[in-house]
């Protein structure tokens, strides 16, 4: 009887709740999809500023915008948080070029690009054989045919994964690796097949770690249409390619992480982090990776001031520097939470979007079971806006060293992957890219998800 009591008077609190939890979400809905700022900001992020990669000109104007857009789209306090960054610069136009078929001489362009971090070819070309593979497997059969050439991978995104995201990760250990383990045998240069599935032939770049066991050899990657056609004609015939790069890594320099704040009103001395990373490559404009997720932070923030919202926790708004081609670790997100630590800061949920500005599809999250259990039950009022999922399993990057840190959940947004890849690292990422409705869409769908965290915790 007493149970039966219970229910009867928590029943109608639940169902009171909820509709009030509809109504504030409907409003966040309402002010992003009528008077969202994001696009306009990815607009003058990436056509004022361009390509910011870490330790660049253009990432330190870069920080400057941010920190003048968080005080302008309503930031109760906007600040500089100093991080140590990696600095490489592509140094000039990479070049690859077939210059032999079978003993032939020819002349015919590919089009490449140096992966990140990489050390170029002093821009001398290295002429030299292909031997062209499918695979790891295949390269350690065929290690004796190694020194001298210049070898290519060519393994490809497997079209029969749902998710490309899993493709990537697969792939990745060739741009990651390929160049050490072929230096290891004499190789002379690395060549792979660009980390898409993409039906252009836009090269895409990202970064690369060298063993200081073995030669620091050259290492690009070739646009997809380009990396068919080189292997087809490598298993019939005998090639040679002529590979320019110009590429050096430069001492580590300054940076900084740009930090806005909506102080909390019951609990200000707990935090909830919602983020994107402001550095990008520098051969695209960094619409997607990760200027949606940089626009996405801050509309979250401009929305909740809009509307009144005055937050029970502290939230912090953080753009984070030297994601993308960090040589130990991840800059800006390791001194975000060697900073909370040292400062003995209680962070109790952080927010990544670094995923793209598509479709939302849903969240991912890495809790406890309970805490998940507890998230879960919020999908129907975030369902109207296009939220599918909230899963276990996500985060990201920057966010992560929380988590190791101070043991603080996380999440990612997940927006639809299936074109991500296309433009990921490539020329192709540009703001010309990106639709308006899906942008604000990512962004009600964070910021209908901050209130709940912040209203009812984990």
């Amino acid at each position: 009887m007493k149970k039966l009591l219970l229910l009867i008077t928590i029943i109608p609190f639940i169902g009171k709740t909820q509709t009030e939890d509809s109504v504030f979400i409907k409003r966040i809905a309402d002010e992003i999809l009528t008077n969202g700022k994001a696009y306009d900001l990815l607009y003058q992020l990436t056509k004022q500023v361009g390509g910011r990669l870490a330790g660049s000109p253009q990432f330190a104007k870069a920080v400057q915008w941010g920190k003048v857009s968080m005080k302008a789209m309503g930031a109760d306090t906007a600040y500089l948080q100093e991080c140590i960054v990696s600095h490489w610069v592509r140094g000039g136009k990479d070049k690859a070029v077939i210059v032999e078929v079978d003993h032939i001489k020819q002349t015919k362009n590919l089009d490449a690009l140096a992966l990140g971090n990489s050390l170029g070819s002093n821009g001398k070309p290295v002429i030299a054989e292909v031997m062209a593979v499918k695979d790891f497997n295949e390269f350690e059969k065929r290690k004796d045919e190694v020194k001298g050439k210049i070898v290519f991978f060519n393994y490809p995104f497997n079209p029969t994964y749902i998710s490309p995201g899993k493709a990537y990760g697969e792939t990745g250990v060739y741009r990651r690796s390929a160049a050490s383990r072929a230096a290891k045998y004499g190789a002379v240069a690395v060549l792979i097949r660009s980390l898409s599935g993409s039906t252009d032939n836009n090269p895409h770049t990202g970064v690369m770690v060298y063993n200081d066991s073995f030669p620091k050899i050259s290492a690009a990657a070739l646009g997809l249409k380009d990396a068919d056609a080189l292997y087809e004609l490598c298993k019939k015939s005998s090639v040679k390619v002529s590979l320019t790069t110009y590429a050096k890594m430069l001492p580590d320099t300054t940076g900084y992480n740009v930090i806005g704040e909506l102080r909390g009103t019951e609990f200000p001395n707990q935090y909830i982090t919602v983020g994107g990373h402001l550095d990008s490559w520098d051969v695209n404009e960094g619409a997607q990776d990760d200027g949606a997720g940089v626009v996405h932070t801050i509309e979250v923030m401009r929305a909740l001031k809009a509307l009144g919202y005055h937050p029970k926790h502290t939230i912090r708004f953080v753009l984070f520097a030297n994601e993308e081609n960090s040589k130990n670790g991840i800059g800006g997100g390791e001194k975000y939470a060697a900073v909370a630590k040292e400062k003995n800061e209680q962070h109790i949920f952080a927010l990544e979007s670094d995923a793209g500005g598509f479709t939302p599809r849903g969240f991912g999250f890495s809790m406890s079971a309970a805490q998940l259990q507890k998230v879960q039950t919020w999908l129907p009022l975030l369902q109207p806006y296009g939220t599918e999922h909230l899963a276990n399993g996500g985060g990201g990057a920057d966010i992560g060293p929380l988590a190791k840190n101070l043991k603080t959940p996380l999440s990612g947004l997940n927006p639809d992957g299936q074109r991500y890849f296309d433009l990921h690292h490539s020329r192709g990422d540009v703001f010309e890219n990106v639709n308006k409705r899906e942008l604000l869409l990512g962004a009600v769908n964070m910021t209908g998800l901050i209130y709940l965290i912040d209203k009812y915790g984990l």
